[in-house]
């Protein structure tokens, strides 16, 4: 063998191997907190994925609703507008008047 050392135990001195079995020990046992932690950090983020994803779900259904909904409302606007134009005409201007005698009636109370 080289160097001098005994052949027995392969140059490492007891103590100096009993060293690097105790460091071997406390890094493994670091490594096996550290992946613990990791574990339950990757088990919590696949929990917050799948609420996350169950909310998008609700939002697309609600979103497809709402769009149903104003697909309808825009069909009943095209509906009115391919009316008479004078008849939506004679609606707006009596709107008008209407808003324009409240606000007159409001401001007339102060």
């Amino acid at each position: 063998l080289g160097d001098g050392a005994p052949g027995g135990n392969y140059g490492y001195t007891n103590s100096g191997y009993s060293v690097y079995e105790e460091e071997n020990e406390r890094l493994t046992e670091s490594l096996r907190t550290k992946v613990s932690a990791i574990k339950s950090l990757s088990i919590e983020i696949g929990t917050e994925v799948k609420n996350q994803n169950k909310m998008l779900s609700e939002m697309d259904n609600d979103f497809d609703s709402a769009g149903g909904l104003l697909g309808a409302t825009m069909g009943r606007l095209r509906a009115l507008s391919r009316g008479s134009q004078t008849k939506l005409l004679c609606y707006m201007m009596l709107f008008s008047l209407f808003v324009f005698f409240v606000i007159y009636w409001i401001i007339k109370l102060r």
